[in-house]
Order: C-alpha cells, then structure tokens, then sequence
C-alpha cells in the first residue's frame, strides 16, 4: 500500500440487519476535496455484493426499524456540516429530515413499536458554537464569545473541544416529523448511549455517577419515560458503564467495569445484568474484555453477542443471560478468529458483522454464510507474521510482523502502539500497510500494558512506565529480528501517544539500537501533563502514583540529554489529550543538547490525525514518515 491507496480504501462502519434487508455505511478519504466521502450500501444476504442505497456523499448509521418499513440515518451536507437525522421507506423513496440542530445529533435509536426514534445531541448555550444569544441577535464570531467560567476539572474533550457549556441532552421525535424533537434530560451533565425499555414507555441511558454534580469516574444507568418527567437511578454500576439494553422482564444488560476513584485505567470491561435489583457479572473479569467500540450487545433469545478483545483478536462470542462470571473458553466464537469484528447485528438467527484482516479494512460477513462484500479487494496489503518469545524475565511475549515484497534483507521500523491499554491486531492497520509497502520490515509488539491479554496484563505498568514494558517491547523486537531478511543495522523506532512515550524512552536508554526515532502525539513530561491534558486530573496519579518525584522518573523528558540520534517530534495543534507543550518541551530540550531534532506541526488536528484526521493532511504525514526513514534507513 502507498500513500496515494488510502483514497482507495473503503471503510464500512456499522451494520443494520431486518428480515432480508442488510445496510452498511461506507467511507473513503477523499484526498482532493480533503473530506470523506460515502453513504449507504444494501448488503444482499445471498451474497450478490453490495450495491449503493443512498447516494448523498455523507451517511451513516444507518438503522432499520423494527417493523422493517423504514431506516433512520443521519446525513450531513457539505465537508464538516452537522448530521441530522433522516428516514426513508426500506421500499424506497425519498429522504426526509427530522432535525436540524445547531451542533448536529447522535446515532438513531428506535422505538419498539417504530414509530418514535431517540437520540443525544449537544446543545449549545446561547451566544455559543454560532447561535445567537438572543432572538434576532447576530450570532458572536467565536472570538468574540463571552469567556468561559470553568469550576470543575472535566470540561473538555480532546477531537470535540469544550463541553461543560454544550451538554449532550435527550431526544425523541415522531417519525411524521411535524410536532419536532421532544428534549427529555435538562443538559446538567452529558447523557449518552439510549436505548428504548422493551415496553416503549421509557428509555435508559448512561450519565455520570449522581447525574454529574461533581467530577467523577463512575457512571451508572438511569430512565426516564418516554412522555417526560424526572431522570431515575435505575443501576448504580461498580464503575464505568456503556451501551444499556433492555429486556423483557424490565432489566438490562451493559457493558461495565469495576474500580475505585482515579483507579479506573487498564479495567476489562465485563458484560453485567441488572434484573430484580440483582447485578451479576456475566463474564470473568479476569480473561473477558468486552470492546464497546464495535457496538452494543445485542439480546438473541437466551443469549447475549458480544465483541471480546483476545490476543489481538476481536472475536464476535455468546454470552448465555444466565451465565456468572463465564471464562471466556465458555464463550463460543462466532466470528473474528484472527481478525477484528468492527461491528454487529443480528436479527432473529440472522447474525452480520463487519470483519477486518490483516490485509482488509473490512467486509461484511453473515455468521455461518461467508462473506457478503469486496470494499477491500482493491487495496494492495501484506499478511501478518505472528511473532511469540519470552521477555528476559520469562514473561511471554506476541506481537507481529508486516515483510514488505523481496528477499532483504529489509530495513526494519519498531512501531509502539497508544494507550497503553491498547493493542495491535490482526485487522488492518492502514500504517503498517504503507511503510511495508515502502520496503520495511514493520513489527508490532504488545508488551505488558495491553488490552487483550486478561487485566493484570494491562495493569501491570501500573506505577512502571518504562520497565516491563520495554523489556517486551525489545524482546519482541528480538524475537523478529532473528529472521536472516530482516537487517538488524538498520532500525527505527517509532510510536504514538504512549508509542511516542516510548520511543522518547527507547532513544534515551537504548539509543544503540536504532537509527533514529519518529515520536508522535506523545506525553513526554507527566509534570504539565497531569494539568494541561483533558484526562490529565486523573490519568498521571492513576498510571504514575501522586510522588511528583515518581512522575519526573517515568517522564522521558528527564532523559531528553541521553538522545543523540536523529528524532522527529511530530504533534497536532489543536492536541488536547497529549497537548502540544508535550511536544515543544521534548524538541527545545534536544534542539539545545545539539540534536539533529525536527518538529513537524499539523494545524487543526487533535489527538486522532493518524484514525480520522483530515485525508490531506493523513496523506501528507505518511509523506513526511517515509521521507524521514528514507533519510536514515535507506
């Protein structure tokens, strides 16, 4: 794969399934128009490929309604306009508008009798995000807004920006559009991920612990009916929880973790049921993480689908309703051995996901019936080499390697992943595609730290930057370049986020084993990071302890006089959870001990350029990587 392919791949999103009818939402970067392109594709179940059901440039989320008549969507005009949410007969026809509000909404959630749908959207204070503060008033260019009065420590996000002066609020609309939204929750705090009670007079949905009165890591589940009134307690969780579905005998099952205060990093995340006024956890915490990211369980009869992260897979599995605390051997695999189930839906037996490999960014599959689509046929990619060994301490190690095509032997690039409570895996990773296809050998570790591998795999960095976890990152290394075409001369180190901690820390204390370093987005000094990121109140104590003397010795910054080699300090201005000071400090502190160091600037992004920044600006860092290992690997 080459810089100029990623205006070749087809992403699919997430997946609606209803009798006959499966609908996927596409999007391809668009270089030139420096956008994402894509709508809806219906997905026939006999396998024929899919074929495109809107053609606006902008859908997604697509969801078909119970009774199978209608699918509500949201669509966006121009590059950056909000969505708003739309229906249209499944039969065909026209698309109609049921929204249109300042900042956009969220995704759509049925009513069981499909004639209501519910969502989130942000809604700005007067005088903010171009409204006006008054009726008939101009709306204030954003510089000229009233300042921002912040009293609490959870005010902004990174990729969204201020948040306590736009709160996500409840909605629902009837499908004929004409009386408008009805707003259900005050906007005190953020409430996310609704979904409808099995008997349609109320819905549930997440909200900080206490409806946010005061910062907190814990949020549990409340209802609220359908008609209006007051928000309910419905389950008070043992931490974080995500995506509530309701059952029949007036329960719901969610995705939850368990922890206490600042402690809730590295936490699986387990599927529990609240039914009676009993919690049970389903899964074992231990060896089940479930991966939110692909979407919410979904209830087929007596069971539960769920995505589990498993040693770099992600793997669509059954979770019985009446299971306690099930290991994951217990959890039969549907789909994504050796791949990654993105998303899923199900509707009766009729099961779909979307599934990505290696050398595919995702196709639709129907569990038990193959493959449905070919988004990814076109994209040039290479397998993955699994790679397993030992650290020095007898710790197992895994991670991967990308060969370019040829012989070698081949230059090499350690690529170190964000998080830490994250992974690589065996779907595609658009990055690894593009330097392997520039001639590198591409290997991809999983030290102690990530996710996938059971809690106290996760957790053990705890207190520990820069110990364990480098001694799997090098092992894994080794273990790679112990095969005669890769050439252990010639090696790079690179990473972001944490990858970028790490490969700061790789070129302090092991800079003879690389040539030069790439650091991206990385935290560099927990010091200014604990005040000036968006997660930095909680997330330095919780990884580093509350010792400032501990936080200067986990930091690489404290180091930066030990780099000698060559180092480029990549960094998005607009970065708010590794924010741009991060950076800076690194590039003054080498710059004035006489390093050959680089900063490369991208205006307007945040924290996710590499995943879903700007496609010119994705294009022209990919440009900017290969001329770098170009100038020192070659």
């Amino acid at each position: 794969m080459r810089p100029d392919d990623l205006q070749s791949l087809i992403l699919p999103g997430s997946v609606s399934v209803r009798g006959e009818l499966v609908l996927v939402n596409a999007a391809t970067p668009d270089v030139a128009a420096n956008a994402y392109r894509g709508g809806l594709y219906a997905v026939p179940l006999d396998g024929g490929g899919a074929r495109r059901w809107t053609w606006a440039e902008r859908d997604l989320a697509p969801r078909i309604s119970p009774d199978g008549r209608w699918v509500a969507f949201l669509r966006a005009g121009a590059p950056g306009e909000a969505p708003q949410l739309h229906v249209m007969p499944t039969a065909g026809g026209d698309a109609r508008r049921l929204t249109d509000l300042p900042l956009g909404v969220g995704t759509p959630v049925w009513s069981p009798d499909s004639r209501r749908v519910a969502f989130t959207a942000r809604v700005p204070e007067p005088g903010r995000y171009g409204t006006a503060a008054a009726e008939g008033e101009d709306p204030p260019t954003p510089d000229a807004e009233a300042p921002r009065h912040i009293q609490r420590l959870d005010y902004r996000l990174d990729d969204l920006g201020f948040t306590a002066d736009r709160h996500a609020r409840l909605f629902t609309v009837d499908l004929d559009g004409d009386a408008g939204p009805v707003q259900l929750t005050d906007g005190a705090c953020d409430v996310v991920e609704p979904e409808w009670t099995a008997d349609g007079t109320a819905l549930v949905f997440v909200a900080d612990r206490d409806l946010g009165v005061v910062e907190t890591l814990h949020q549990d589940i409340y209802s609220v009916p359908a008609a209006g009134g007051e928000p309910e307690l419905l389950v008070r969780t043992r931490g974080l929880a995500a995506y509530p579905v309701a059952l029949p005998d007036g329960g719901v099952v969610f995705y939850g973790t368990e922890s206490d205060g600042v402690h809730s990093i590295a936490r699986n995340m387990s599927l529990w049921r609240h039914s009676g006024g009993t919690l049970v956890r389903l899964t074992d915490v231990e060896g089940v993480d479930c991966e939110k990211a692909a979407g919410p369980p979904v209830v087929v009869g007596d069971d539960v689908l769920v995505a589990v992260r498993h040693r770099g897979a992600v793997e669509l599995r059954r979770v019985p309703l009446d299971g306690v605390e099930l290991p994951l051997s217990a959890l039969e695999v549907l789909a994504g051995e050796q791949a990654e189930v993105r998303a899923f839906a199900a509707d009766g037996d009729t099961v779909v996901a979307v599934v990505s490999r290696a050398d595919n960014p995702g196709e639709v599959v129907r569990v038990g019936g193959g493959v449905l689509t070919s988004f990814g046929s076109a994209v040039p990619a290479r397998p993955l080499v699994e790679l397993t060994g030992s650290a020095s301490d007898g710790y197992p190690v895994h991670g991967w390697l990308v060969l370019p095509e040829g012989e070698g032997p081949h230059p090499v690039l350690l690529v170190v992943h964000g998080g830490p409570f994250m992974y690589h895996g065996w779907g595609f990773f658009d990055e690894a595609q593009v330097y392997a296809g520039a001639g590198y050998a591409v290997v991809l570790p999983n030290p102690r730290g990530s996710a996938g591998y059971g809690q106290a795999h996760g957790q053990a960095v705890i207190g520990g930057f820069g110990t364990v976890d480098v001694d799997d990152v090098l092992s894994v290394l080794d273990v790679a370049l112990e095969r005669p075409d890769l050439d252990a001369d010639r090696v790079g180190v690179m990473g972001g986020s944490y990858g970028g901690f790490m490969t700061s820390w790789l070129a302090a204390h092991h800079g003879e084993r690389f040539r030069a370093a790439w650091s991206e987005r990385a935290v560099n000094a927990w010091d200014s990071f604990s005040g000036s990121s968006d997660i930095g109140w909680f997330f330095t104590e919780a990884y580093c302890g509350p010792d400032p003397e501990a936080h200067k010795a986990m930091s690489p910054l404290t180091y930066a006089e030990k780099v000698s080699m060559p180092f480029m300090v990549a960094h998005s201005e607009h970065d708010w959870r590794c924010p741009l000071e991060q950076a800076q400090r690194m590039f003054v502190a080498l710059r004035r001990n006489g390093v050959e160091a680089e900063l490369l600037l991208f205006p307007g992004e945040g924290h996710e350029l590499t995943r879903s920044g700007k496609p010119r600006h994705r294009k022209q860092r990919f440009d900017a990587v290969l001329e770098w290992w170009d100038r020192h690997l070659a």
